[in-house]
């Protein structure tokens, strides 16, 4: 502990800035990743399947009261959404489809661009430090007196060596992080589109009558025959 206090120390304010940064790093990356490796995680496959079959089975307020329960599930939420319209036209299937994605998207991108952002910064205050500690160590041999010169010239690149170091050491990990969180949130995010478009399409050809002979020849079902086709004379 006292080796990383003098560690701190020896790289001045910056680094303690430095420091700040990486703590807010770590406390955003946990919580990123407990929501979108667990408090976000479902089950699609299954939760599609039970939630069609209840459609198919005409018991939408099940499949709706299914979603409630899961409100905390983007996915889950979305599909409340669309069951909720699903006794109406086409159109507005499809309005509450566009709803329930403009509702739920956020939610995966929430704060996320931060991470990437801070990273960004520890790199540049780390460049910061390292001018510090350079512009310390000139006076030092420009201003100096002879007997201080040298303690001032190693303390100068002592600030500019370690808050390089305490920035690279921030922002290297921040950057794993964000490739890791943002590869599971276009995941996420894919799923939610594929699942909510499913469901969609799955309420609205529901209002599409099946395809029989009766509803491709009206004539038939109300007893006028069609006369049947000439035959092709062979020339």
């Amino acid at each position: 502990m006292m080796e990383f206090l003098k560690f701190m120390n020896d790289s001045g304010v910056v680094g303690w800035a430095i420091l700040s940064v990486g703590i807010a790093v770590v406390g955003l990356t946990i919580e990123r990743t407990k929501a979108l490796y667990f408090k976000y995680n479902l089950n699609t496959d299954e939760f599609f399947n039970r939630v069609q079959s209840l459609v198919l089975s005409k018991r939408v307020d099940e499949a709706v009261m299914l979603c409630s329960q899961m409100e905390t599930k983007p996915l889950a939420r979305a599909f409340k959404t669309i069951l909720e319209k699903s006794d109406r036209d086409d159109d507005t299937i499809f309005q509450a489809h566009d709803i329930a994605l403009s509702e739920n998207l956020p939610l995966f991108n929430k704060k996320l661009h931060y991470l990437s952002m801070l990273a960004n910064v520890s790199t540049l205050m780390g460049l910061l430090g390292t001018i510090h500690g350079l512009i310390i160590s000139f006076q030092a041999v420009a201003q100096a007196d002879p007997a201080l010169k040298q303690a001032l010239l190693a303390n100068g690149i002592s600030v500019s060596m370690y808050t390089t170091a305490l920035g690279l050491v921030v922002a290297i990990p921040a950057m794993v992080f964000f490739s890791f969180l943002t590869s599971r949130q276009n995941f996420l995010i894919e799923q939610l589109h594929e699942k909510t478009s499913r469901l969609s399409e799955l309420l609205t050809s529901g209002h599409v009558p099946n395809i029989t002979r009766n509803v491709v020849f009206p004539e038939n079902h109300r007893g006028v025959s069609t006369p049947p086709p000439k035959a092709v004379r062979e020339s």
